[in-house]
């Protein structure tokens, strides 16, 4: 399965994390999914290696991205 079937099956698009985002950010969120599914290999390190790659593209803050990804688990898992 893919990263973009994960998504839209679990409308990560649509939570409150996401819309309460700069159309940046958003942006740069998708960025993220974009690379994960072009690459192989270990998940976490995809994931790492995007953030990196999609904040530096995007002059955005590495932490501010990955605030957004903390807060959507926790809204997804009901945490929040």
């Amino acid at each position: 399965m893919q990263v973009s079937q994960i998504v839209k099956e679990n409308l990560i698009i649509d939570s409150k994390s996401y819309r309460n985002l700069s159309p940046v950010m958003k942006e740069s969120v998708n960025d993220v999914f974009e690379l994960i599914e072009k690459s192989t290999g270990n998940i976490i390190k995809k994931f790492e290696n995007a953030v990196e790659k999609v904040s530096q593209h995007h002059n955005i803050n590495i932490k501010e991205l990955n605030n957004y990804f903390d807060n959507e688990i926790e809204e997804q898992l009901g945490e929040k």
